[in-house]
């Protein structure tokens, strides 16, 4: 066994990519605080395809070094628009027909476990919140439904990047097969 080298692993160039057909999956990321968390979740939506990510609020948006950083470039690659009023924004997508999904522990959540993005309507948006705060008790009700990872632990969360992570692995791999 050895590693592979990069011009092993034929990956698109962002020329490429940007032409390329992405999956029928949006993030919005309302008040990230972290740039790091945001430049990561660009970063995984490079390498699983994403269509779009929405930053919203407080979150921060490129250029930023910070963003940058964990990015590594993906900020060209993947596009991405920005929204002050997350309100209007999911009024805005909800009124094309898509599916508008809260990553949230709610008293309504679904287990990502147990749930099949196919009987969803395309494209589907995920929507994640704060990493103090989660999800504005103020989107809640705009959204079609919730879904939450399974825990084992002492801890009642992920980190926003990880559970971008978990979620969009998931998602996309339920649209591979």
């Amino acid at each position: 066994m050895r590693k592979l080298k990069l011009h092993e692993l034929k990956r698109d160039s962002t020329e490429e990519f940007k032409n390329k057909e992405k999956y029928p999956v949006e993030i919005i990321l309302d008040n990230i605080r972290s740039a790091h968390n945001v430049g990561s979740v660009f970063r995984t939506s490079d390498a699983f395809a994403i269509s779009h990510v929405y930053l919203c609020g407080i979150t921060a948006r490129p250029p930023h070094k910070e963003i940058h950083k964990t990015a590594i470039g993906a900020t060209e690659s993947v596009e991405w628009t920005y929204h002050e009023n997350i309100e209007e924004l999911v009024k805005s997508l909800k009124s094309e027909s898509k599916s508008m999904i809260g990553v949230e522990q709610t008293s309504t959540s679904s287990s990502l476990m147990d749930f099949n993005f196919s009987g969803l309507k395309k494209p589907i948006v995920l929507v994640f919140g704060n990493e103090v705060q989660g999800l504005s008790e103020r989107i809640l009700p705009l959204l079609d439904m919730a879904l939450e990872i399974p825990q084992y632990g002492t801890k009642h969360s992920f980190n926003i990047s990880v559970c971008a992570g978990i979620v969009l692995w998931e998602c996309i791999r339920q649209m591979k097969v």
